[in-house]
């Protein structure tokens, strides 16, 4: 059983196929998948997603760092709503992407704040989006680190020691997609460093599809190309990082024992 930790299946890209997609991952062996939200415009076909597909579909809530503007508070304060309904299995995506534009910089670091300490107060975990801003992200995440904040760098892609320092955090792993099977990514010799004790599998679909799909719109059914890359990179077999990866994720996304 493999889980797909990140993926956005309420993309416009999916109309037209999206309930033949969910199976085909199903059976590919995917069981569950996770979805991240963007910000407000995401939030219904999210929604009906989860609905559609209970057990298989979990929705998660947060306002994604590239829809932070000057003014958010209308925006966050949604977000603090729809968590406090119980609905949601994390808070995310949210985070810091320096990327596109440096513009929004304090407004991101205030908003990955917020929604961190909402996270905390729900025992909820949070979903990571780190784009060229690990050292911004990951100072903010040491700095409101405690028992109880867990969660998943969405996506990563860094060094080995920007991995040990991840997991150094005590509740985080590592978000392992597509990328890994791209030659020139440097991200498998980073796992056979690190290895895969750590890791969650991820599609972040329909971006970033993985090699022999690359360039062609991503799915959830892809995961098992990328848990194979990951097994070659760290000498372990499929099942193995099935195993490792599926534990890693029902761990990450246990829900708190006082919900109701």
């Amino acid at each position: 059983m493999f889980v797909d930790t990140h993926a956005h299946l309420y993309h416009d890209q999916f109309r037209g196929d999206r309930a033949a997609m969910v199976q085909r991952a199903l059976e590919a062996g995917v069981q569950k998948l996770y979805l991240p939200n963007i910000d407000h415009d995401s939030i219904e076909a999210m929604d009906a997603l989860a609905e559609a597909y209970p057990g298989v579909c979990h929705a998660m809530m947060g306002l994604h760092p590239c829809s932070i503007t000057a003014h958010n508070d209308d925006a966050l304060a949604e977000v603090e709503r729809l968590l406090g309904t119980g609905r949601y299995c994390a808070v995310g995506e949210i985070g810091i992407d320096l990327y596109w534009d440096k513009t929004h910089l304090a407004a991101q670091q205030e908003a990955f704040r917020r929604q961190i300490r909402w996270a905390k107060e729900l025992q909820l975990p949070i979903v990571i989006h780190c784009r060229e801003s690990f050292t911004e992200t990951i100072a903010i995440v040491e700095e409101e680190n405690s028992a109880a904040l867990r969660g998943v760098f969405h996506c990563f892609t860094g060094s080995p020691d920007e991995a040990r320092r991840i997991v150094a955090l005590g509740g985080f792993v590592l978000g392992i997609g597509g990328v890994i099977t791209y030659p020139k990514s440097g991200l498998s010799e980073t796992m056979s460093v690190v290895g895969p004790d750590h890791c969650v599998l991820e599609t972040d679909a329909p971006y970033l599809a993985p090699v022999p799909y690359r360039g062609k719109r991503n799915e959830s059914a892809y995961i098992p190309f990328i848990a194979t890359r990951l097994a070659e990179a760290t000498g372990r077999s499929v099942d193995e990082i099935a195993t490792i990866t599926t534990a890693n994720a029902e761990r990450l996304f246990a829900q708190p024992t006082n919900k109701t």
